[in-house]
């Protein structure tokens, strides 16, 4: 018989000891020619493990290039939108973590690759992907952990720090979960009482809380995303405006003209016809 024998030896700090981030989502995306990506910040940090293809991420006014074995780390707040190269499709899983950010500069955003160490980060994110995708009795507290197993894998990679995170970035959990259902769902036809059973709270306490978290109500905030979407489709495509209010949800065009108009300042026409103006 064969066998080795390993000591742990507990010495020196551990880079997680003053760690207080949760795990909030995880997403795998693999580009498809639905994909509409416009720039967006979050409240919280995203991780996002390139796996395969090419693209690049607009972060604020940068260009960052991107392909397999990349990691970009965005801290809360910083704008960002990812996009992909048609002829080799981005595929990524990104995680979505409270109270976590990289100590980057001032840029807000960290680019890296990994030449060595990649295959264990990628064991780590598909045992994560799948105990979501389970979701086995326990599996909240099996992906938190893995969380830090890969936050500590990271934290050997000489450009990594972690940095003290502001209180200001942590909201309730209520109003998180509100604010992502609306982001993954805002082309469909929610309501306050939809929004509230999902947070399993009152729907004036909703309003309420998500207003003192996000200074909007969770209706507005969904009109707001729809109006951010449809200056995405109105500068790059060639859809009338009544299929872009039909796209994005809107009840009818003068609804959706009425709203653009209150958030911009312009019609809908007026502002395709800058752009194309300014693109001339």
């Amino acid at each position: 018989m064969t066998s080795n024998y390993y000591d742990i030896h507990q010495e020196g700090e551990n880079p997680l000891a003053q760690f207080q981030g949760r795990l909030l989502n995880v997403t795998w995306t693999q580009y498809s020619r639905e994909w509409n990506s416009t720039m967006h910040t979050h409240r919280h940090a995203e991780l996002f493990f390139i796996l395969s293809g090419q693209g690049s991420f607009q972060l604020l006014d940068q260009t960052v290039p991107v392909a397999g074995r990349d990691l970009v780390v965005v801290n809360p707040g910083i704008h960002h939108r990812e996009l992909s190269q048609p002829g080799s499709p981005l595929e990524y899983i990104v995680l979505g973590v409270d109270r976590l950010e990289m100590l980057v500069g001032d840029q807000g955003y960290v680019h890296t690759s990994f030449r060595t160490g990649w295959d264990g980060l990628a064991s780590c994110l598909r045992l994560l992907l799948q105990e979501v995708r389970d979701g086995q009795e326990g599996y909240p507290a099996v992906c938190q952990h893995l969380l830090e197993v890969i936050l500590l894998r990271l934290l050997r990679h000489s450009e990594l720090a972690l940095a003290p995170v502001p209180g200001e970035y942590v909201g309730s959990r209520e109003c998180d979960l509100v604010r992502r259902y609306i982001e993954e769902h805002f082309k469909e036809n929610l309501t306050l009482d939809q929004l509230a059973k999902l947070a399993h709270i009152n729907k004036y306490y909703l309003v309420h809380a998500f207003r003192k978290e996000y200074n909007t109500s969770p209706i507005s905030y969904q009109i707001s995303r729809r109006i951010q979407e449809s200056k995405f489709l109105l500068a790059s495509s060639d859809h009338t405006l009544s299929q872009i209010a039909h796209i994005l949800g809107f009840s009818s065009l003068s609804y959706f003209s009425q709203s653009f108009r209150r958030a911009e300042g312009m019609s809908p026409m007026e502002y395709r016809k800058r752009h194309q103006k300014a693109d001339a």
